[in-house]
């Protein structure tokens, strides 16, 4: 069985990376906005402030108070020549603002492409594209599914998928997913803890897991530790170090693209 190790995917291109940007003349800068200090935001923001620090990007962290604070900071950046690119660090606290803040970010500048007019693709749905090829996971003649329907993971990945011709259907955390086990690579990112099962997975199958969720102060995946101690699956990412650390390669390959 593979191990999705994304981890040490990324330490190849993260050198390449600290290459690129040591030849630069201007040194790429990358804005995070944030309204929360959960554990699980707090650490993906630390992550970031580390790779950019490893590879000679600014980080700058921001800490919004509201959404009036997101958008006017979002405003302020979109005519900033130093920042290269902008991401609200999601969820924020008032969710049925995302579209609407997301979209305000100017297309360029827009790394994490999560707004509608964004010049790059989902950076976790480029990811787990990365993951999948980089240990040589084929997608055509498959069953894919996909599990939440996220704007940071499911939504863009399903769009992904369908626009290359692979057979995808996806998942809402609340319908049946006894009938997972007819697919033969299963995506998983709802964020809540165990929600998959051991009976859900067929032997063979391909397991990705992007769901991340702090519980009692530790952080869990999607998938029950029953299917981590299988056997008989042909791939699995791994509890940490699978999506993650690729995500945030791609992130940071978005940001030194704008300033090429």
């Amino acid at each position: 069985m593979k191990i999705l190790n994304g981890k040490e995917l990324a330490g190849f291109i993260k050198e390449r990376q600290a290459h690129q940007v040591a030849s630069m003349n201007k040194k790429p800068k990358l804005l995070i906005i944030r309204d929360s200090d959960n554990p699980v935001i707090t650490k993906y923001v630390v992550l970031k402030k580390q790779y950019g620090q490893d590879i000679g990007v600014d980080v700058e962290d921001f800490f919004a108070k509201n959404p009036t604070e997101i958008a006017s900071k979002i405003k302020s950046a979109n005519q900033d020549n130093n920042i290269s690119g902008i991401i609200i660090q999601l969820p924020i606290l008032e969710k049925d603002q995302t579209d609407s803040l997301c979209n305000l970010i100017n297309p360029t500048k827009d790394v994490d492409g999560l707004g509608e007019n964004a010049k790059f693709d989902s950076a976790t749905a480029t990811a787990i594209n990365w993951l999948l090829a980089g240990y040589d996971i084929k997608l055509s003649n498959q069953k894919i599914a996909i599990v939440g329907r996220g704007k940071l993971v499911g939504a863009p990945l399903y769009k992904m998928f369908k626009n290359s011709g692979f057979s995808v259907d996806m998942f809402h955390r609340g319908d049946d997913l006894t009938k997972l086990n007819q697919y033969d690579i299963i995506i998983t990112a709802t964020g809540v803890p165990g929600l998959i099962s051991d009976s859900m997975i067929k032997p063979g199958a391909v397991v990705v897991d992007a769901g991340t969720a702090s519980e009692n102060g530790v952080l869990k995946g999607d998938i029950s530790s029953e299917i981590r101690n299988r056997t008989d699956l042909t791939a699995i990412t791994p509890i940490t170090g699978g999506v993650g650390p690729l995500t945030v390669t791609c992130l940071f390959d978005h940001v030194i693209q704008t300033n090429e």
